[in-house]
């Protein structure tokens, strides 16, 4: 995508959990299209080696603290002209794993400091008449394979998007929601270490036999922030390798397709 087509160049562009493994390449791909990016996180020593033009810190766990530190960012350098809510995590991974704890820090930082994140810039875009919402969701929040807590925290940021992409739409905001099946990030390593035959019982349900990478979400999330994008507002794109296609599992090995 040529920077032109994309219509990025001298755009602020505001990316959550900028140090993670979606999203430094976020921050790369927003700096080589041209935007000046800044990156948020917890942790300063996250964001070290990332071209970015500002960086905010906090932790999205903590609602209170994510909203000061963001509109003390905006006071300071204006609203930008687009948000990657992109900021996430999760560790319970069925009904056995959950209790009210568990489930009130899933939704901390998926749902509730994503909204803390994102409402007022999504107020100061309606109030300059123009901006751009990208939500990253998951696939948990569109059917259901396990993570009730992370699964009912990312299906809220879809209902979130829409409401943004109704709501404020007549005053120039866009907003859209990224959903991404398994990214091979640097968090499966731990996974694979403890398990090294996991990706045998993985990837047999994706259509296309692997896992999307990073670069895939990220271009994505690219798109539906760019001008590219200017009619396209309220939708959920997953990007998923055809996991939410249909259940391919099912029919190789029911209907014993080759």
């Amino acid at each position: 995508m040529t920077q032109a087509f994309l219509g990025l160049g001298g755009k602020t562009v505001l990316i959550s959990g900028a140090g993670g493994g979606i999203g430094r390449v976020l921050v790369e791909k927003f700096a080589a299209a041209g935007a000046q990016v800044v990156g948020a996180d917890r942790d300063l020593g996250m964001l070290e080696g990332l071209p970015l033009s500002a960086r905010i810190l906090f932790d999205q766990t903590d609602s209170a603290g994510t909203r000061q530190a963001v509109q003390a960012h905006l006071a300071t350098n204006g609203v930008p002209d687009a948000v990657i809510a992109n900021a996430g995590y999760t560790r319970a991974e069925h009904f056995g794993q959950l209790d009210d704890a568990v489930w009130a820090s899933e939704m901390a930082i998926n749902l509730n400091g994503a909204y803390a994140l994102v409402d007022p810039i999504a107020a100061g875009m309606a109030e300059r008449g123009a901006g751009n919402v990208v939500l990253i969701s998951s696939v948990n929040g569109l059917q259901h394979f396990g993570n009730p807590a992370y699964a009912a925290a990312k299906a809220g940021l879809i209902a979130y998007g829409k409401a943004i992409a109704v709501e404020l739409g007549a005053r120039g905001v866009r907003a859209n929601v990224v959903a991404p099946g398994s990214v091979r990030t640097a968090a499966w390593d731990h996974r694979l270490e403890a398990n090294p035959h996991l990706l045998d019982k993985v990837l047999p349900h994706y259509p296309m036999g692997r896992m999307v990478v990073p670069e895939e979400v990220a271009n994505a999330v690219l798109f539906l922030a760019s001008d590219a994008a200017s009619g396209i507002t309220g939708v959920t794109i997953p990007v998923d390798g055809g996991l939410t296609a249909g259940h391919y599992r099912f029919i190789k090995d029911v209907l014993n397709t080759p």
